[in-house]
């Protein structure tokens, strides 16, 4: 709450309206006319009224508590209170200057403002001015809003997703390769000790054994569910500008960058496997803390969004020593711009280990570049990222590209591949 002192200023209207009145009165004495000298009774009448009735309060502004996290975009209300008008002026990074005059009731107002953006993650709302008038009394500016809001990542909705070959559990939503208590039939064996009885097919039974000699039991596959880990990496954040990669310049507001097209890619796979069952866990490359182990459910999708949207680069990127661990039988989905080795390294470490690895490419369409040393620099990165990308598909390791021109056929190229896994069951 941004509260005002009890004193206001005389805005400058006093002396203008004292003025305009004496200069029609004498105006209209020197001509005869005493229509244009009752012109400049009421100024002078409404000057000597606003004099002896100062403001009844201080003006007040502020911004309206909120929840710390939403998604769509950065939201706020500021309410204004004191006096009879209000010079309000919002502005926030990268976003156009609004402004506009409102009159205030007795209990005050209520303006809800929202920036329009496609970037999520840690955001500011905007920055609110406040100046107020009553009558010839003027207000200095109150500041106001400025607040963090945490963004929460859209999805889009997919098909099929890869999962892992080896599924895990005794129940879920997926047919297993071994036996246990499902609804897939595999194969009617005779009763041995340990079947239970409600498994028996008295129908088998009658038309094999129609003495009752033995008894026939269905045995079918065990249910299990996929096991899957959102690996982020978040040690760099570039746009489709090349020049903000050297840390000069904002980037555009209307423009997602790598860390944007990887929170939107993750949530949208985390969103896929919790809505058919699965477990989904969460590892932030950048920040050295526990990984988030799978879990399903829709209050665990939304701790996975809590932990896509506070993913971000911190310091300069430091080697890692070894990947982080990941538990077995998971399938790893690494969400990446593939700019340096590290992540080529990192696939074929848990390659090496056991895990089937997705590459899911997060660099965003990069506008051409017209400096000739930006574009020279430009060109040796592209060649060398290409380079890794290309050796990665030669080792049998699928790389789906989610920048904004292709985030379609990427929803395509993981449900082929889901396909593919389904079929053969090992596409590592």
């Amino acid at each position: 709450m941004a509260r005002g002192g009890p004193a206001w200023r005389d805005g400058g209207l006093h002396d203008a309206a004292v003025v305009a009145g004496v200069v029609l009165l004498l105006a209209g004495l020197l001509v005869g006319r005493a229509d244009v000298a009752l012109l400049g009774v009421p100024a002078l009448l409404a000057t000597v009224f606003s004099r002896t009735r100062p403001p009844a309060g201080p003006l007040e502004a502020g911004e309206d508590p909120a929840a710390g996290e939403a998604a769509g975009g950065v939201e706020s209300r500021v309410h204004v209170g004191g006096g009879e008008l209000a010079h309000v002026r919002a502005s926030a990074a990268g976003h156009r200057v609004t402004e506009f005059v409102a009159r205030l009731p007795a209990g005050g107002r209520r303006f809800g403002l929202r920036l329009a953006s496609v970037r999520t993650g840690p955001q500011e709302t905007a920055v609110v001015d406040v100046r107020g008038y009553d009558g010839v009394w003027e207000h200095d500016p109150l500041t106001v809003g400025g607040t963090g809001r945490l963004v929460l990542p859209s999805s889009m909705r997919l098909g099929a997703v890869p999962v892992p070959r080896s599924l895990r559990g005794v129940t879920g939503p997926r047919v297993s390769r071994r036996f246990g208590d499902g609804n897939e039939l595999r194969d009617i064996h005779p009763f041995v000790p340990g079947d239970r009885l409600r498994r028996i097919d008295w129908r088998a039974t009658a038309r094999r054994s129609p003495d009752l000699d033995t008894l026939y039991v269905r045995r079918t596959f065990a249910d299990a569910e996929a096991a899957v880990m959102l690996v982020v990496d978040s040690r760099d954040d570039v746009g489709p500008d090349v020049r903000t990669w050297r840390g000069y310049g904002e980037q555009r507001v209307d423009e997602a960058t790598s860390l944007d097209l990887a929170r939107h890619a993750a949530a949208s796979v985390a969103r896929a496997l919790v809505e058919h069952g699965d477990r989904v866990g969460l590892v932030d490359l950048a920040r050295e803390t526990r990984p988030v182990p799978p879990a399903a459910g829709r209050r665990h999708l939304r701790r996975i969004l809590h932990g896509l949207a506070l993913a971000h680069p911190v310091g300069q990127p430091s080697p890692r020593v070894r990947p982080p661990q990941v538990p077995a039988d998971t399938l790893v989905y690494l969400f990446s711009t593939v700019l340096d080795d590290a992540a080529a390294q990192l696939v074929r470490t848990w390659r090496s280990l056991g895990h089937q690895v997705v590459v899911v490419d997060t660099l965003p369409d990069v506008r051409p570049v017209t400096e000739p040393h930006l574009a020279i620099a430009w060109r040796i990165v592209r060649m060398e990222r290409a380079l890794r990308l290309d050796r990665l598909a030669r080792e049998g390791v699928p790389i789906v590209s989610w920048a904004g021109s292709g985030r379609l056929r990427a929803a395509a190229s993981l449900e082929a591949l889901a396909r593919v896994a389904a079929r053969k069951r090992d596409w590592r």
